[in-house]
C-alpha cells in the first residue's frame, strides 16, 4: 500500500498513546512492521495487560527491538512531557470512549478526555513534535442530519461527545496559537480483530459475532433502523499514517471524517453477519430500548479526507466482516 511504502522510506519515532487499546494496538503493529521506532504509552486503566502481552508476544522479535513501553497516565503532565521528547509524530488514541459511562460519571471522562488530551497536546507543542494526530469521534455530530460533513455540527448528546468536541477546539487553537500541526480524525464505528468482545459496552459487531458463535440471541438497541457507517480498522490505520505524513498545510488544525462512506442499518448488518457466518438461520434478534445519548443516523462524507489527505478506504464493510469473523472464530471459538 502506498502509505506503508512511504513509511518504510523514512523511519521516524512515533508516540502512540493508548497503545494497548483496539486501535492503538493496530497502529503499533503497522508501524513496527514497517521499520518505525514506537513508544507506547499505556496505563491499563481498563485492564487488558494480559491481552496486550499476548499480542506483543506474537510480533516478530526483531521488530520489538524498536518498541518502548511506558506505563503512565496522560493526566500526569510530567509523564506527557517525558514521552514526547525527541518524538516526530504523536498518534493520540488514549481516551474513555464509553457513552453510558460518560453519562454516569462525566467527571472522570472529562478528566481523561479533556485534561489528559490537553496535557499530551501541550507537551507535544513544548517538544516541537512534527505532527499531532488525535482520535475524535462521529458522535460530535449529535443530532445533525446526515450525510455528516465536517462543518455541520448538531446538538451534542453526551458528555463523551462534548469531551471529543473540546479536543477538536483545542487542536484548532493550538495550531493557531503555537504552530503545532494538529489533525483530528472523526472515527465512524471502527471494527476489526482484537476488538473487545464480551463486555456490556463492547461494539455491536464483535458482540453479535460472539453471540452467534454461542447460538445466543443478538440484542439490538431500538428498532434496528439506526444507520451507521462501519469502518474496518485498516482504513483507520491508513488515515492516521497519511495524516502524520501529509505535507499539505491545508490539513493542519482541521478535522476529517474517517469512514467507509456507506450507510448500513443495524438490521442489514445483522443479516450480513449471519450470511457470512452461515448456519445462523434460527438466530433470534431481541430489541431493547435505545441507549441514552445515542444517535439515530451516522453516515460520513469522506470527500474532505480524500481531497486533502489522499485517504481512500481499502476495505469495505463486507471485506472487514469476513476478516473479523474468521479472527474471532480462530481466537475465541464459542467462549
Amino acid at each position: 500500500m502506498p502509505h506503508l511504502q512511504e513509511l518504510r522510506k523514512t523511519p521516524k519515532t512515533w508516540l502512540v498513546t493508548g497503545a494497548s487499546g483496539f486501535i492503538g494496538s493496530h497502529l503499533l503493529e503497522a508501524l513496527l512492521k514497517n521499520h518505525q521506532k514506537v513508544i507506547g504509552l499505556v496505563n491499563f486503566f481498563a485492564g487488558r495487560r494480559d491481552q496486550f502481552d499476548d499480542f506483543l508476544s506474537q510480533l516478530p522479535k526483531e521488530k520489538l527491538k524498536n518498541f518502548s513501553l511506558v506505563i503512565g497516565d496522560i493526566r500526569d503532565y510530567k509523564t506527557c512531557l517525558e514521552v514526547t521528547k525527541n518524538v516526530d509524530f504523536v498518534l493520540h488514541q488514549a481516551a474513555l470512549g464509553n457513552i453510558p459511562q460518560s453519562i454516569k460519571d462525566p467527571l472522570i471522562v472529562n478528566d481523561v478526555n479533556v485534561t489528559g488530551f490537553l496535557n499530551i497536546l501541550r507537551a507535544s507543542a513544548e517538544n516541537k513534535v512534527s505532527r499531532f494526530v488525535y482520535a475524535s469521534t462521529s458522535y460530535v455530530y449529535g443530532d445533525a442530519q446526515d450525510p455528516n460533513a465536517e462543518d455541520k455540527i448538531g446538538n451534542l448528546l453526551s458528555p463523551y461527545a462534548v469531551s471529543k468536541r473540546t479536543n477538536e477546539l483545542y487542536g484548532q487553537v493550538f495550531y493557531r496559537c503555537y504552530g503545532i500541526p494538529t489533525l483530528g480524525l472523526r472515527y465512524f464505528n471502527v471494527f476489526g480483530p482484537r476488538q473487545e468482545l464480551t463486555s456490556l459496552h463492547a461494539s455491536v459487531i464483535p458482540l453479535w459475532i460472539h453471540a452467534l458463535l454461542k447460538q445466543e440471541p443478538c440484542l439490538i438497541n431500538g428498532d434496528g433502523l439506526h444507520t451507521r457507517d462501519f469502518c474496518y480498522v485498516d482504513n483507520v490505520i491508513q488515515a492516521n499514517i497519511k495524516a502524520a505524513l501529509t505535507q499539505n498545510s491545508q490539513a493542519f488544525g482541521e478535522v476529517f471524517n474517517v469512514a467507509s462512506g456507506k450507510r448500513t442499518t443495524l438490521l442489514e448488518l445483522h443479516a450480513l453477519i449471519k450470511t457470512f457466518m452461515g448456519g445462523c438461520e434460527g438466530s433470534k434478534l431481541i430489541h431493547r430500548d435505545d441507549r441514552p445519548g445515542d444517535i439515530k443516523h451516522l453516515f460520513a462524507s469522506i470527500d474532505k479526507a480524500k481531497d486533502i489527505l489522499g485517504y481512500h478506504p481499502t476495505h469495505s464493510l463486507e471485506d472487514g466482516l469476513k476478516i473479523t469473523i474468521e479472527w474471532i472464530k480462530k481466537n475465541h471459538p464459542k467462549t
